[in-house]
Formats: structure tokens, sequence, C-alpha cells
């Protein structure tokens, strides 16, 4: 059992940075890939980052690429958002799964609850 915790989440005007957290507990963080995504209001989930639990293996959607970094400590996942958007604006995720692809929801077994990040234009 994994359990996630996301904090960081807030208000912040167009063009700022802001760095999300992603705090795990229970089993140890072995083999398991930490993926962070994102959810508007009548939209599907859409994945931003993920990476192993080593940190060696990191993954990019097409819509952060460049903006967004994805980082670990031993309990902790990072996503560093820059440059953000009116269009950032929406509930983040982070989430743990097992299995070797990376961008689909179904790929995850453990979630988090979601910080809201809300971007003023």
């Amino acid at each position: 059992q994994v359990q996630l915790l996301e904090s960081g989440g807030g208000l912040v005007q167009a063009g700022d940075s802001l760095t999300l957290s992603c705090t795990l507990s229970g089993r140890p963080f072995i083999n398991t890939k930490i993926g962070w995504f994102r959810q508007s209001p009548d939209k599907d989930r859409e994945f931003l980052a993920a990476i192993s639990s080593t940190g060696g293996l990191k993954n990019y959607g097409d819509a952060v690429k460049g903006r967004f970094t994805i980082y670990n400590t031993k309990k902790t996942v990072y996503l560093q958002m820059n440059s953000l958007k009116a269009e950032d604006t929406a509930g983040y995720y982070c989430a743990a799964g097992q299995s070797n692809t990376v961008y689909n929801t179904q790929e995850y077994v453990w979630w988090g609850q979601g910080t809201q990040v809300t971007v003023s234009s």
C-alpha cells in the first residue's frame, strides 16, 4: 500500500512558477514510478510527467515538455512548473504504479487527493 499526499498548489499569475510536492508513505518506493496528472472540469485526466524510483528515467507529456520538470528525493516527488499559463489551471494529482508504461491513468494503482492550481491571466 502506498499513500500519496500532494501539496504546493495555489493561485498564481501567468508567467509565474510553482513547485508541487508529492510525499510518499507506506511501502518502500522501490520499482515504482510516480506520475503527475492534471484534470480540468469536463476534461479527461492528462498525463504531465513521470519518474522512476531511482530518478533515472523521466517522461513528459507534450503539453508541458520544456516548461515542467520532475525530480525526486527519497520520499518526495516534485513537479516544478515554469511560465505558467491560464490553461494550466486544473487539479493536479500524483499517482504511483509499477508497470513499465507511464502515460495512461490505468497504469497507476495509488492516487493522491490532488492539489488545485489556478493561474490568472
